[in-house]
């Protein structure tokens, strides 16, 4: 049976994290709503929390056994039967995983006049940033593979990778300046890519599995064009549902709907 549970936090990120870390759950086993989002406001005034709801799968509850009468005698009152109180188990903290190492780049390192564009300008953006980071690339095809070794790349990579894809839209734009023939760039950071889509998928098919159960419809949390169409290409041939995109960016979302046309 499907259950939820609404938490609230500054952010919608520490909202989330305090609802999986109280459900001991992790991130693809449940499907988040946006409630309200969190607002700073002015020195602290007028700030208003984030919500989230957060739903998830629960097993059903087996329904109470009957209670056997109690029998009095006539020559003393049978003594009351006593409920203990139920134990109230916490769930389990979240199960830590080990961070993968940073996967080296694939190919031959390619020194062309796109890949002497890609790293001097790359090179000239971190410093401005104030960020140790090395480019690495490597060709395939049209596509230059761009793998950035340094240390803190998590600053690099930022909040769902919001922080990279905005390094390799830069990167793009600088170098295909001018150019009649358009390359294709491809960043990445300490594999945040494979593990990112690796989680789509399953999250993907979790929720493909809810909608073909329950005969419902669900809309998932909103992300960006790369994510939704890792979601779409994932489950165009899953049976029982179609996908579908609803909203305006940046909050547009992809939506599993039960489609049992394709049972």
């Amino acid at each position: 049976m499907l259950k939820y549970m609404e938490f609230t936090a500054k952010t919608e990120d520490e909202a989330i994290a305090k609802g999986l870390a109280y459900l001991g759950m992790d991130r693809d086993d449940v499907s988040v709503e946006i409630l309200e989002r969190g607002k700073t406001g002015f020195l602290g005034i007028g700030s208003v929390p984030a919500k989230v709801k957060l739903t998830y799968e629960a097993p059903d509850e087996p329904e109470p056994a009957p209670v056997p009468p109690v029998v009095e005698e006539k020559s003393a009152p049978a003594p009351k039967a006593e409920r203990s109180a139920p134990r109230m188990e916490r769930p389990a903290p979240p199960r830590a995983e080990p961070r993968p190492q940073p996967a080296a780049p694939k190919g031959e390192l390619v020194d062309d006049d796109v890949a002497a564009a890609i790293v001097k300008f790359q090179t000239g953006l971190f410093e401005h940033m104030g960020v140790e980071a090395k480019p690495l690339v490597t060709r395939d095809g049209d596509t230059y593979q761009v793998v950035l070794e340094g240390e803190n790349m998590g600053a690099l990579i930022g909040h769902r990778g919001e922080t990279l894809d905005a390094v390799q839209q830069l990167t793009g734009y600088a170098v295909n300046r001018g150019r009649s023939h358009r390359v294709r760039i491809h960043v990445d950071a300490e594999g945040y890519r494979a593990r990112r889509e690796e989680s789509l998928n399953r999250l993907a098919r979790k929720t493909a599995g809810k909608v073909v159960k329950y005969r419902r419809n669900i809309t998932l949390e909103a992300m960006n064009a790369y994510e939704r169409h890792v979601i779409h290409t994932a489950l165009q041939d899953y049976p029982g549902v179609s996908t579908f995109s609803t909203g305006t960016e940046p909050n547009r979302r992809t939506v599993v709907a039960y489609d049992p046309g394709k049972m």
